[in-house]
């Protein structure tokens, strides 16, 4: 047998006698209301009930969250049985053994009941009648009350709380683990509360309880003394009363104390911090004492009054209020001597590269008024969105975005947010914490009270309305958007138009090295040997910018290795892959079975742009002033009527003018993929949804030529 054998089967013993105990003790409870138990016991186990209803006020005392003292309602359930077994079982010694003496029923109930009669059992009486009515009218009513309120708000407020599980997993905020504990806690939460909306009924009925056997001692105890011992009413009195009191202040005590730990555990708020730590937070504030402070001395200088004792009272709170004031200025202090330091280097002229840059890849400046959608524990509801969104796009276009940083700039207007690439400015707004974005629908009927604005991210109006007028637009078919939602799409909106200048050689790397894990020697043979990192990232972001993804790198490189002899420019070799990758982009906007939406132009405008393209260098199109104006407007209320049905229209065009055409779209009409006819999939139906035509007459306005930059 093995050293540890004996350890093991220890632990087994244990646990097994652990789960025995439990049930052998509620037996033991039954047994004590129908057997007799000697007065030695009675004075145990009244010892005992004391002991326990003190360690379960302290244990609730010390508790963060209600929730961490789950057990609480059963362990209340199991001392109110016990103390309702030692009442049966100290009746019956009372009305059985009284007639022989104060001491008949053991030495804790004679020293109960002589301490609190002192002499006089009337006054023994009404001091035991305001200790149950403490109990009953005020803490158990209080408590019981408190406890249906939580009970009801807490099962309310589960589809809530399942629900944004749900939306935090599905964005990736949480894991699959952290969601299921999240989970578990709600549903122990809602499990909790529901049992102290009960529980709290068994202290409230131990205490009526405790009334009718104080009522059943006397009446019995006079009775039985009286009738079958032959005492006089006094000495029948003397006794009986004297044990009555003794054995229900004995039950009282403890049952004063588990309602006062049910009211604490019922008002407790979750906090980092026990209850002592966490009332001296909160009313260690100096403001508060120093008029007390004052108010204490002037009723001390009132005539009548004990000066003493209000002078001393008046003395402790300044005394209080003067520490917790300096408490106050320490911190603050701490925050100076740093100050002071920073100043002095300063003054030594040491400045550091650090003081002056922002390296940030994207950052969202925020104004003062936005900052409250950031200034919470997780980072509000703002941060929450960000995260979701910065994963979304991440996972769209194929690489990880870098991190978003968010900063206030107290330079900024009201309301107002900034988003910058690097150190541009590319995307400023406004948006409104406390209203919501009404969106109009197509069955909008009544332009909605509000403060007007175009909508961020696709220019539609729109209006700011408060939340009170949320109804009133749902009924009339608004759409309500969250201001964190409207930010949100924007930003969203920004970080794919950017795509190609927030990828960087860092980051393609890092997209071979988990190449690299399944096809090492595709990436060896690519990278750098036909294709150098800097060249490769060039081209990512040419295949970027027009929010193609990147994330199948191994048909990337796959076809840089059989394109390698022609010797191709960046933008050719860019141009060769985009019809192995399109679609990657098809499939994100038109589900594999749908009708591609496509638009296109008529033969004749498509001519017409072909020549012009021939005429113009690089990535340039020279087109005439009102005919790009017409397309642009056109091309605009094809893409809003589209989007609005549910559709992503793409335009298909001529290879000849497809990419200097796309250059010049980018800049006008915002997230209109252009194609050319060779890159459409294979067996894919098409929809033609719209054609587009030039009905000016150019070569009337031929000297109105306008060089249009990409």
């Amino acid at each position: 047998m093995s050293a540890s054998e004996p350890t093991s089967q220890l632990g087994e013993l244990g646990r097994s006698l652990t789960g025995m105990a439990l049930p052998l003790g509620i037996v033991m409870l039954v047994a004590m209301m129908v057997l007799p138990l000697p007065v030695f016991l009675l004075d145990i186990f009244f010892t005992l009930n004391i002991f326990m209803a003190l360690l379960i006020l302290m244990v609730a005392l010390h508790t963060y969250r209600p929730v961490d003292f789950s057990s609480f309602p059963s362990l209340l359930l199991l001392a109110t049985v016990f103390r309702l077994a030692l009442n049966v079982a100290s009746t019956r010694i009372v009305l059985s053994e009284g007639h022989n003496g104060t001491s008949a029923a053991g030495q804790v109930i004679e020293a109960f009941g002589a301490f609190v009669i002192a002499g006089n059992f009337v006054v023994g009486i009404f001091v035991f009648a305001i200790l149950v009515i403490i109990n009953l009218v005020v803490i158990t009513k209080g408590a019981g009350r408190v406890s249906e309120v939580s009970a009801r708000f807490t099962l309310d407020a589960m589809p809530g709380k399942q629900m944004a599980i749900d939306a935090d997993l599905n964005a990736g905020v949480l894991t699959a683990e952290e969601a299921t504990i999240r989970r578990e806690d709600i549903g122990r939460e809602a499990d909790f509360h529901g049992a102290m909306d009960g529980a709290s009924k068994f202290v409230k009925g131990d205490a009526v309880a405790g009334i009718l056997i104080l009522a059943i001692n006397v009446i019995g105890g006079l009775a039985i003394g009286m009738l079958q011992h032959d005492l006089s009413v006094g000495e029948a009195s003397e006794l009986y009363i004297l044990l009555s009191i003794g054995d229900g202040l004995v039950a009282q005590i403890p049952s004063l104390l588990l309602s006062i730990a049910t009211a604490i555990i019922v008002t407790r708020v979750s906090s980092s911090q026990d209850m002592a730590e966490h009332i001296k937070g909160e009313v260690s504030m100096s403001r508060s004492w120093f008029p007390v402070a004052g108010v204490l001395a002037l009723i001390s200088a009132v005539p009548g009054m004990p000066t003493v004792l209000f002078g001393s009272a008046a003395l402790a709170a300044s005394v209080a209020a003067y520490f917790f004031r300096q408490q106050e200025k320490s911190a603050p202090r701490q925050g100076e001597e740093e100050a002071k330091e920073v100043v002095t280097d300063n003054n030594h002229d040491i400045l550091k590269v650090v003081d002056v840059t922002d390296l940030s890849a994207v950052t969202l400046l925020l104004s003062y008024p936005l900052l409250s959608m950031i200034d919470n524990d997780d980072g509000g509801p703002l941060a929450r969105r960000i995260i979701t969104v910065r994963k979304e796009v991440s996972q769209s276009l194929g690489f990880v975005l870098p991190s978003i940083r968010i900063r206030d700039d107290l330079g900024l207007a009201a309301n107002e947010y900034r988003i910058k690439i690097g150190q541009v400015v590319v995307a400023e707004d406004k948006i409104y914490p406390d209203l919501k974005l009404a969106l109009p629908s197509g069955t909008s009927r009544v332009k909605i009270k509000g403060i007007d604005v175009k909508e961020p991210s696709f220019g539609i109006d729109a209006a700011w309305i408060p939340p009170e007028r949320e109804a009133e637009a749902e009924a009339d078919e608004y759409v309500i958007i969250e201001p964190e939602t409207v930010l949100a799409t924007h930003l969203s909106q920004i970080l794919y138009k950017h795509a190609s200048e927030l990828i960087g050689q860092d980051d393609v790397q890092e997209l071979l090295d988990n190449l690299s894990k399944v096809m090492p020697q595709l990436v060896q043979s690519v990278v750098p040997k036909l294709m150098p990192l800097h060249t490769l990232t060039a081209v990512l972001r040419q295949i970027l910018r027009e929010r193609i993804p990147v994330s199948d790198m191994r048909r990337i490189l796959e076809m840089i290795s059989e394109m390698a002899s022609k010797n191709m420019s960046i933008t050719e070799t860019a141009e060769a892959l985009r019809p192995h990758l399109i679609g990657l982009l098809i499939q994100q906007t038109t589900p594999l079975n749908t009708p591609l939406p496509v638009v296109t132009l008529v033969s004749s405008f498509e001519h017409l742009l072909i020549n012009s393209a021939k005429q113009s260098e690089g990535d340039q199109l020279l087109l005439d002033g009102k005919l790009a104006e017409q397309m642009v407007q056109s091309l605009v209320r094809i893409n809003e009527e589209q989007t609005e049905a549910g559709k992503k229209p793409f335009l298909v065009v001529s290879p000849q003018i497809r990419r200097k055409l796309s250059a010049f779209l980018r800049q006008h009409v915002a997230d209109f993929p252009v194609l050319s006819f060779t890159e459409l999939p294979d067996g894919r139906k098409v929809d033609v949804v719209a054609t587009v035509s030039g009905e000016v007459d150019v070569a009337a306005t031929g000297s109105g030529e306008l060089e249009l930059q990409p």
